[in-house]
């Protein structure tokens, strides 16, 4: 078995026998299907031989977690990876993302493999990601690297369809994107607090011409998801756009699509 084959099945192995495992339901006491492994870990050797090939140190990764193909949307969930080196100093790809604690109303920062990140239930067995240009990797790396500020804009109340301009929850492609913005835009880091910082991160992606995605969602489908799940609220968006149906939120197509734009990246490299 190849090195990098090894260390992604071990990093498989490793999350497989954690009890609460990350981005999954906590009453979910099964582990995954023997289907689900393999293919997570055949996406996850195949994104890293192409990370590996594209010369990059840092690229916006995601994944296809959910089917959201109703609001014409193909990638679910972001993650920052970026090269790394492991204790037999063999190059290795991590990843620092903002996961859900199991659909409660909170989450976490993770650093994980990309064995991990492509473990779950994928609603389709695709990667993607835009490699920044050069400039915009420096930055970024030096903030994924450091303990301190890569949870700097962290905000621990979650909800999926979180509001883009508000502090009161954070979903994880808003994480993503607001610590980018900290990345690149230093008196985002002199704010003092969380929420500051924040504030600071959104309006600096305002002025940059970042456009969240419209989602349309009606009375009862919001009703449906606020009263079902721990993980969904809708009372942050404005009064007017709520009751107009709609719901203003970061996707990662929409942060794919503004880092294009605004010459922050090159295109989209998708792989299936």
């Amino acid at each position: 078995m190849r090195p990098r084959l090894r260390w992604c099945l071990g990093v498989l192995i490793v999350a497989v026998l954690t009890p609460a495992w990350a981005g999954r339901r906590c009453d979910t006491e099964r582990p995954p299907r023997t289907a689900t492994v393999e293919k997570g870990l055949a996406l996850a050797e195949r994104t890293l031989k192409a990370l590996d090939a594209s010369g990059a140190q840092v690229v916006v990764l995601a994944r296809a977690g959910q089917d959201l193909s109703a609001y014409g949307l193909r990638y679910s969930h972001l993650g920052l990876a970026y090269r790394s080196t492991d204790a037999q100093g063999q190059s290795v790809w991590r990843v620092l993302h903002k996961l859900n604690h199991c659909g409660t109303g909170e989450a976490a920062v993770y650093r994980q493999g990309l064995g991990e990140f492509f473990m779950d239930e994928l609603w389709r067995y695709e990667a993607a990601w835009v490699v920044p240009q050069p400039e915009v990797q420096t930055q970024l790396l030096a903030l994924i690297q450091d303990p301190v500020l890569s949870v700097r804009v962290h905000h621990r109340p979650y909800s999926m369809v979180s509001y883009a301009w508000a502090r009161r929850y954070q979903q994880s492609n808003q994480w993503a994107l607001e610590t980018l913005a900290l990345a690149l835009h230093p008196p985002v880091a002199e704010a003092q607090g969380v929420d500051a910082t924040r504030d600071r991160a959104q309006a600096w992606l305002r002025a940059q011409g970042y456009q969240p995605t419209s989602l349309k969602i009606g009375p009862l489908t919001r009703l449906g998801g606020r009263i079902t799940a721990a993980n969904v609220a809708f009372d942050d968006h404005p009064n007017a756009q709520r009751f107009a149906d709609r719901i203003d939120t970061i996707t990662v197509d929409s942060v794919f699509a503004w880092m294009r734009r605004s010459g922050l990246s090159g295109p989209v490299v998708r792989l299936p």
